[in-house]
């Protein structure tokens, strides 16, 4: 309590890559964040992660940078670098700690903090988030992974310092069964955890400029790309697995492009720009074009105003699905299908690994000529998840703010 009588403020943090450029992380703490100020407006709140100016100034709270070496996530191969990023495993676990110690409440927004879809090394991220979790445990501060994805992991340090994680965390969800069951499989008890749709799904849906279904001419195709090399296992292949991704896709886009259709190319990190020059290049035609997103509602937008959308990020795919627009997934890991599966197309997914132009345009053009169809059924789904996650935030509430739940309860 206070000196005037009134409760004291939640002291919660947030908490992940973050401000880091991808847009898809960023999303799951907006919609985490409009939560929090819409049922808990006394939290104060503030952030340990990658890029703590974006998050400060984009959102409006106070942010720490997560890791004391600047030079965290690029390749070391002098001894300086090498042991400044041994020094900075050591500076890191007492900063987290003293973060970790403020706070009554963290949370982990969204993001796959439990899984190894893409190339991963254990000192990383998953060492930071192992540092959360057991900083948590001693300090009494409840660590909640809200809503997170999770995939089987073969490394062996990899998947202990996840395992452990999720163990010592206070709370757990996860956007889809398929990580429940993963955890599962890596000895975590998931008897009291639950599913439900990605955070993502929360955020405001922009107004649809998309046809809808009506007779007309077919709209612009979105295409989403990313610097695809394959998972934590394909190391080895890694350059030929992009190759033959980039090749795919530019030979999909020409094709279009020969149809007569305009294309606008997507992104949902700073690091698939690449692919986009490149394709750009390939492709010189005045119908291929690139948006400049900085957020997922600027990417939502754009899916709003395609005709379909053809997508390898995971949260390009959800903004295209969130907007109602028909979507296939070039799915470079399961959790791709499960999402197209939950929002009733998942006969439209293809392999990012293996990318058949010939066999991409049939499937595009089998669901083109289901768009309407199609359209009615992400309606459909999309009010089943809007509910599902209003569920998951009373969840959150009862988890780790019941006292706070209590007041506002009885609050006139």
């Amino acid at each position: 309590m206070t000196s005037d009588g009134r409760a004291t403020p939640v002291r919660v943090g947030v908490f992940g890559l973050l401000g880091s450029g991808n847009l898809g992380n960023d999303g799951s703490l907006e919609a985490v964040l409009g939560y929090l100020r819409a049922e808990h407006p006394e939290a104060v709140v503030d952030a340990l992660c990658g890029g703590p100016e974006v998050v400060a100034t984009r959102y409006g709270i106070p942010a720490t940078r997560l890791h004391w070496y600047r030079g965290e996530y690029r390749t070391a191969s002098r001894a300086g670098a090498i042991a400044a990023k041994g020094l900075g495993k050591v500076v890191d676990a007492f900063r987290t700690a003293i973060w970790v110690r403020r706070h009554d409440v963290v949370i982990v927004p969204g993001m796959g903090v439990l899984e190894a879809t893409l190339p991963l090394r254990p000192w990383g991220f998953p060492y930071s988030l192992f540092l959360l979790c057991v900083t948590g445990r001693l300090f009494g501060a409840k660590v909640a992974l809200v809503g997170v994805g999770a995939d089987a992991i073969s490394d062996r340090p990899t998947r202990a310092l996840v395992r452990w994680s999720a163990r010592l965390a206070a709370y757990r969800s996860y956007r889809d069964a398929l990580s429940r069951d993963a955890m599962r499989a890596m000895g975590v008890d998931t008897a009291r955890d639950e599913v439900y749709p990605d955070l993502a799904f929360a955020l405001p849906t922009p107004s649809a400029s998309a046809p809808s279904g009506h007779p007309g001419p077919p709209g612009p195709v979105c295409v989403g790309v990313m610097a695809f090399h394959g998972g934590n296992d394909d190391r080895a292949r890694a350059e030929e697995i992009h190759r033959r991704y980039l090749d795919g896709t530019t030979r999909f886009v020409r094709a279009l492009v020969e149809d007569g259709r305009p294309v606008r190319l997507l992104t949902g990190d700073e690091c698939d720009a690449p692919v986009v020059a490149a394709i750009l290049d390939a492709v010189d035609s005045p119908l291929v074009t690139a948006a400049e997103a900085a957020s997922l509602a600027d990417l939502m937008k754009e899916t709003a105003a395609a005709g379909t959308v053809v997508a390898t990020r995971y949260h390009n795919l959800i903004c295209a699905l969130k907007t109602g627009t028909p979507t296939l997934a070039l799915s470079y890991a399961a959790k791709s299908d499960a999402l197209m599966d939950r929002m009733g197309l998942g006969a439209y997914c293809h392999p990012a690994r293996e990318v058949d132009t010939d066999r991409l345009l049939e499937q595009f053009r089998a669901l083109e000529r289901k768009s309407a169809r199609l359209r009615r059924t992400l309606a459909e789904r999309n009010r089943v998840a809007a509910g599902q996650l209003r569920d998951q935030f009373t969840a959150l509430t009862s988890a780790l703010f019941p006292a706070a739940d209590h007041v506002f309860r009885e609050a006139p």
